[in-house]
């Protein structure tokens, strides 16, 4: 499965083992997921993951961010951009998020927050979905 991974879902799996985002982050390990990234979501899911307060969180050091990072990009598919819709939600980090998932063809957009994205579900037919609910997807 093809995915556009909001940052809410790489900063909640590193905070937590237990919960459904470390699992989808499981999944992309075993290559049952895909990551659809652009440069611009990269270095947003820098900027976010490098915090100071994520860090503080997940209790890893500016190396060990560096180190998950990389192990992302070696599991993730770039995507060119070749159409911008914006503006079409209320944060510019989402419109990241939807270009990539958009141009790269995802089979799902995954976001802890599925309500910032309901415009785009309507007008781009796009399947957004919680980790939970993308769990449930891949276990049908």
């Amino acid at each position: 499965m093809r995915v556009a991974l909001d940052s809410s879902v790489l900063v909640a799996a590193l905070r937590s083992q237990l919960g459904a985002s470390n699992r989808v982050l499981a999944l992309v390990a075993q290559r049952r997921c895909i990551p659809l990234v652009t440069t611009a979501v990269f270095l947003e899911y820098e900027a976010v993951l490098m915090r100071p307060e994520h860090r503080l969180a997940t209790g890893m050091s500016v190396q060990e961010v560096e180190g998950f990072l990389a192990a992302l990009a070696s599991a993730a598919e770039a995507v060119e951009l070749n159409f911008l819709w914006r503006p079409q939600l209320r944060d510019p980090a989402d419109e990241l998020m939807l270009e990539a998932a958009v141009n790269g063809y995802a089979d799902a957009l995954v976001t802890h927050n599925v309500r910032d994205f309901l415009p785009a579900i309507q007008t781009f037919g796009l399947n957004v979905l919680t980790p939970a609910k993308l769990l449930e997807e891949l276990t049908k």
